[in-house]
């Protein structure tokens, strides 16, 4: 497996997901105000074949509602061998929507007086961002959550399929990511700019265990999985396998070649950028628990809410999109804003959205997504985009 600079950068690009398949909020969408039960049920249906029709192999969506049956939809096949239908309650890899976890827990902690948003990565990690330029007295636990921290991500990557099979067990420690990053001078200045940053994110997992004594997921499942009762979420750590029920992912490590399987990996994107697994039903709890106020206090709520812009190049592909702690905000075309985070990797995209009131929430999973121009993430991102808009702006049932 490589690890040069200047390889292709196919792992980084997945890890990166979260923020291209963010994506395009501004996109021509269809709000179905007033519709009826079939005809809602029939446009999540729709939006979900959209997917599948630009070449996804499986996808899987729920729209949970208060006081009505969570709405699912599937289309595709789970195994291109098979073809067994996608499973609606499937297992995936959420990829960087494990950051909104993560960043909930960083916010429990400031609520809590352990931690400050001003705190610098020095005080915490003393000696651990130095070098080539890097300065982690100058980073803020601020800086790391809102992707402002100005360090450059520097991930190894999978040149081949042959490569994959040799080093998909193969996993990255949190000080091996950082030193990758710090070996490197910073892309910009703490706080000068904004570019999505998943090596922040590995800081913030070592800060976390740095003040509670506990690794990260340890936190995570203490303060949300466990009291929310997300009982299909998990971090699988050293555990190539996805738990059954799951649909199958795929890659195609040249272009034209052949689909590779690549569902079961370590990945090296574990650290608290990355590394959970979940369900659509588990994914939709745990937002409209944290937009509806259960697991954050109204102040660290706010903060989390406090947005700043993206950077230019992502702004072209997300219009009106904005930055939180651990959250994008995004135009819902039927008025008013949505949260979520978006995840990518090894084939996967997770899409989530949820209404600002934390009554609404959606959750799409998509596998064997297969990009090989800048046209498909686009095309991808406008479907996507749209089913989450759709199911959000559908009135019908509030």
């Amino acid at each position: 497996m490589t690890t040069t600079p200047n390889s292709a950068p196919r792992r980084r690009r997945t890890l990166l997901l979260s923020a291209l398949a963010v994506l395009a909020a501004g996109a021509l969408t269809v709000g179905l105000l007033g519709a009826d039960a079939a005809d809602r049920q029939d446009r999540l249906q729709h939006d979900v074949d959209a997917l599948t029709a630009l070449g996804v192999t499986g996808v899987q969506a729920r729209l949970t509602t208060p006081g009505h049956p969570d709405r699912t939809a599937v289309a595709g096949v789970a195994d291109v061998t098979s073809r067994q239908p996608v499973p609606a309650d499937g297992y995936f890899r959420i990829a960087s929507v494990t950051k909104a976890f993560v960043a909930t827990v960083v916010l429990q902690l400031v609520g809590e007086g352990k931690l400050s948003l001003d705190d610098t990565v020095e005080s915490r990690l003393p000696g651990v961002v130095a070098g080539n330029g890097n300065d982690g007295r100058t980073i803020t636990v601020r800086d790391l959550l809102q992707h402002r921290s100005g360090l450059h991500d520097d991930y190894p990557d999978y040149t081949s399929a042959d490569d994959f099979q040799q080093h998909r067990n193969d996993s990255t420690t949190a000080a091996q990511t950082v030193a990758r990053a710090t070996a490197h001078q910073p892309d910009f200045a703490p706080g000068a700019q904004w570019s999505y940053n998943n090596t922040g994110y590995v800081l913030l997992g070592m800060i976390v265990e740095r003040v509670t004594g506990h690794p990260w997921h340890q936190e995570v499942h203490d303060r949300i999985v466990r009291p929310l009762a997300l009982d299909h979420t998990s971090r699988p750590g050293a555990d190539p396998a996805v738990p059954q029920p799951h649909a199958a992912t795929y890659q195609r490590f040249t272009e034209g070649g052949p689909l590779v399987d690549v569902t079961e990996q370590v990945g090296m994107g574990a650290n608290g950028e990355a590394g959970l697994i979940s369900t659509t039903a588990d994914l939709d709890r745990f937002l409209t628990a944290l937009l509806g106020g259960r697991l954050l206090p109204p102040a660290q709520l706010a903060l989390m809410q406090q947005t700043v812009a993206v950077g230019q190049d992502f702004e072209q592909l997300m219009p009106g999109a904005r930055d939180g702690l651990g959250l994008f905000s995004r135009p819902l075309s039927c008025g008013g804003l949505y949260w979520g985070h978006e995840g990518g990797d090894a084939g996967w995209i997770t899409a989530t959205g949820v209404t600002a009131d934390g009554r609404r929430a959606v959750t799409a999973s998509l596998s064997g997504v297969l990009i090989a121009s800048p046209d498909d993430v686009a095309r991808i991102a406008e479907a996507e985009n749209r089913l989450v808009d759709d199911a959000l702006c559908d009135r019908g049932s509030s």
